[in-house]
């Protein structure tokens, strides 16, 4: 029996992810996700050139903002991750503040120490590279762009 959600009960599921998100400071308070610190994040579509939502997992690297591309442990990287490549300018909502942000994609040293330091934040990351064994998960460093 396949027990994925239908679009709508998906969509449904997001949205009383985010009410109850905004409604306790950027951390569920029930759910799967209870307690997690989570952002919203706006970028582009870099096929479509609209608007895309996601809801992520964050650590912090000083005022930075870190994100990994997990994908829950899926075989694919997740679409923002192109859509960032393709333009990184986004808007991000954290812990009911909402400003813009640059997203650079962190390559070899760097990624290395923002995944460890991620892992470290949020212990229950370190099972995902056992989980995704034919890609390298992708690690995006968010800054806030001046003025915002």
């Amino acid at each position: 029996m396949d027990n994925t959600p239908t679009p709508t009960e998906a969509n449904a599921w997001e949205e009383d992810l985010i009410a109850d998100f905004r409604a306790n400071g950027g951390r569920p308070s029930e759910g799967p996700l209870t307690g997690h610190p989570l952002m919203l994040m706006y970028s582009t579509g870099a096929r479509s050139g609209e608007r895309r939502r996601s809801i992520l997992t964050y650590s912090r690297d000083g005022d930075d903002y870190v994100v990994a591309g997990t994908a829950g442990g899926g075989p694919k990287t997740p679409a923002w991750t192109a859509n960032l490549e393709a333009d990184p300018n986004v808007s991000l909502e954290v812990a009911n503040e909402t400003f813009n942000a640059t997203g650079t994609l962190a390559e070899g040293p760097e990624r290395d120490r923002l995944w460890d330091q991620h892992v470290e934040q949020l212990p229950w990351f370190a099972a995902y590279p056992s989980q995704i064994t034919n890609r390298v998960i992708p690690i995006v460093r968010l800054t806030r762009r001046p003025g915002a």
